[in-house]
Order: C-alpha cells, then sequence, then structure tokens
C-alpha cells in the first residue's frame, strides 16, 4: 500500500528547504515525492546541486546515513580505488598487463592470452573471458578460489573486444590492487576515500583466500553516495585536496565500449548516456542503486532501492532515469532560468 502524501508545507524540513514552503511556491522537486510514492521498490533519493542538498527523502527502508547494499555500483568505487592507485604509483596505469600481478593464481595450463588482458580492459569490461555474472554468478562465488576460476573461464572474444559485463573482471581488479600494495581492498578504500571523503566505509563480503569482493556487495549510505558523486563532480579534489586525478574522471567517463543491455556508453566503471538534453554519467547496482553526476548542471543524484521485489526486465531502471530526465532535469533547468528576485 502506498504511504498517504503528507502536505508540502510538513515536507519542508526534511528537503533542507532555505526558505519555508507556500501554496505558491511548492518545495523544490517536490513532484520527487509523488512520483517516487509510485515506485515500491523506492527506497531514499537525494538531490545536491552545486554541491548543496536540494532534496532528499526516505520513502521507506534505512535512513540517510545508514550504510546499504549499493550492489555493483561498486564497480564505480573500484574504479575509483584503480585510479588512486595509478596516481600513486602502485599500479601502472591501465594499459598494465594484470598476469604478472595475479600470476599465483593463473592455471597452470591457462590460455596464452591471459598475458593480454590489462587493467584497462577489466575496468572497461573487455577481457574477453566468460562472464561470472548473470547465470554463472553463483557458480563462480561457489568456487573455491574466486580469482583462479575467473581466470580459468574460456575466451569468448579476444583482450580489449566487445563488452561482457563481468563481476569476475572488477574482482580481479581488487586481487590486483591487494597484491601490487600489500593491504587490503577495505583498508585501501578507507584510506584513500573514506577518510578524505568524510564516509563510513564497513567491511563487506570476501572470497576464500580473504581477497575483498571487487564491484559488488560494497555498502554506503545515501549521503556517503552523494559525496563520492561529488568527488567526481569538481574534479577530484575534496575540501582542496586533491584525492584522484581530473583525467582519470574524464577516462572514466568517456565510453569505449557499451552496454549489450542498454546501449549505453561504458568507459572505466561508470556508463554514460543523455537524458533530457544533457551528458549523465552514472553508477548502476543491481536493483536500481543509482549515482548520477551531470556536470553541466551541478547536479549529483543518488537512489536507493528495495530488491526484495525487484525483477529484470520490469522497467524499474528506466523509470528511476525517467524521473532524472522528467523532473530533477527540468527543474533544476527552470530554477536556474530564473532571475534573481522574479516569482
Amino acid at each position: 500500500m502506498l504511504r498517504t502524501l503528507v502536505t508540502l508545507a510538513s515536507l519542508a524540513p526534511a528537503l533542507l528547504l532555505p526558505v519555508a514552503a507556500t501554496a505558491q511556491q511548492p518545495p523544490p522537486l517536490a513532484a520527487l515525492v509523488e512520483r517516487g510514492e509510485a515506485l515500491p521498490n523506492l527506497n531514499a533519493i537525494i538531490v545536491s546541486r552545486d554541491g548543496n542538498i536540494l532534496f532528499e527523502h526516505v520513502f521507506q527502508g534505512p535512513a540517510l546515513d545508514r550504510p546499504v547494499n549499493i550492489k555493483s555500483a561498486s564497480k564505480s568505487v573500484m574504479s575509483a580505488l584503480v585510479g588512486i592507485a595509478v596516481d600513486r604509483g602502485v599500479l601502472g596505469g591501465v594499459d598494465q598487463p594484470v598476469a604478472p600481478i595475479l600470476k599465483a593464481s593463473l592455471p597452470a595450463d591457462g590460455d596464452p592470452r591471459l598475458q593480454r588482458i590489462t587493467v584497462g580492459d577489466l575496468l572497461t569490461m573487455r577481457a574477453g573471458l566468460e562472464r561470472t555474472s548473470g547465470a554463472n554468478y553463483g557458480a563462480w562465488i561457489s568456487s573455491r578460489n574466486w580469482v583462479r576460476d575467473a581466470l580459468s573461464r574460456p575466451f569468448v572474444d579476444e583482450p580489449g573486444g566487445r563488452m561482457l559485463y563481468s563481476t569476475g573482471s572488477t574482482h580481479l581488479l581488487s586481487a590486483a590492487l591487494t597484491r601490487a600494495s600489500g593491504r587490503s581492498t577495505l583498508e585501501l578504500a578507507r584510506d584513500w576515500l573514506g577518510e578524505p571523503l568524510g564516509i563510513t566505509i564497513p567491511a563487506w563480503e570476501r572470497d576464500p583466500q580473504g581477497i575483498y569482493l571487487g564491484g559488488n556487495n560494497m555498502a554506503l549510505s545515501p549521503r556517503a553516495l552523494v559525496r563520492f558523486g561529488e568527488l567526481y563532480r569538481n574534479g577530484g579534489v575534496v575540501d582542496g585536496k586533491r584525492v584522484l586525478s581530473e583525467e582519470w574522471i574524464r577516462r572514466s567517463w568517456t565510453p569505449v565500449t557499451q552496454s549489450m543491455f542498454t546501449g549505453h556508453g561504458y568507459g572505466l566503471g561508470w556508463f554514460s548516456t543523455d537524458l533530457a538534453g544533457h551528458r549523465v554519467n552514472y553508477a548502476w547496482g543491481y536493483g536500481g542503486q543509482m549515482l548520477y553526476v551531470i556536470p553541466d548542471l551541478g547536479l549529483t543524484i543518488a537512489m536507493t532501492s528495495s530488491t526484495e521485489r525487484y525483477e529484470r526486465g520490469s522497467g524499474y531502471v528506466e523509470a528511476l532515469h525517467r524521473l532524472v530526465s522528467d523532473i530533477i532535469i527540468p527543474e533544476v533547468q527552470s530554477s536556474r532560468s530564473t532571475p534573481a528576485g522574479a516569482s
């Protein structure tokens, strides 16, 4: 049953409005409440413009500061960790082959093409190896060695070929980070992102060898997600301190392949598309865990969802995209075009 809508006036404090709402001046993005209530899976939305919270609302589920499973939006976080590792010299760059780092896990009779897979191939889902996501995910995580299992998969394309969305690829990056740095992915995430962003990063799932799962099941609160998105919107700088290189962000948002499922572009762990005439870069987790960054409008948007009733192919994620294209972007454009003092 849909929750009864409260009055717009009573929403004002929750939405952190700069002025009191009136019948003549509804709260910013008030239409999101009504549209969001019609989506039974939607848990929460936060909209930040130019670093200021324009709208935040919990429809159901945990509070905005409580970590929730962001599913495969973790892949965008993993990309940031790889980018920082490159900036610090822990990894050599996107063209670095990963086989020498992961040599202890290479199968004895491995395909010679394993030597050609690079960091960039794993980030862009172009390793060429059979996918470990979708129907293959259960068997992969039931294996005794996730890294070796991913590297033992048959090649279905050449390294650098078409996009084959696979959590095994980002898990190989987690293993490479761990072995190259001598520190766990959790330690790196807390040190390189948690501390400068001022966010909490709880421990998450590990493989049988103790390597933190790369690209799935991380937990961040909606507010932490916004903070992470703001890192990218601000070109890698937080409170005047360089955390991630601007060049890495540019490359992350430059599509080099595209999803066979949506046709949207994919760069270094980020999807890109156009919504309402604006370039939108987004992280996407199963069931509707979304982080959108729209640089030309100064927008960072986080959405979290319940996965209990989620069904693939239901159109739910497309409905979340429409919240951005039909409500958020038009209203922000309208407010930016309204002269100061106008009513």
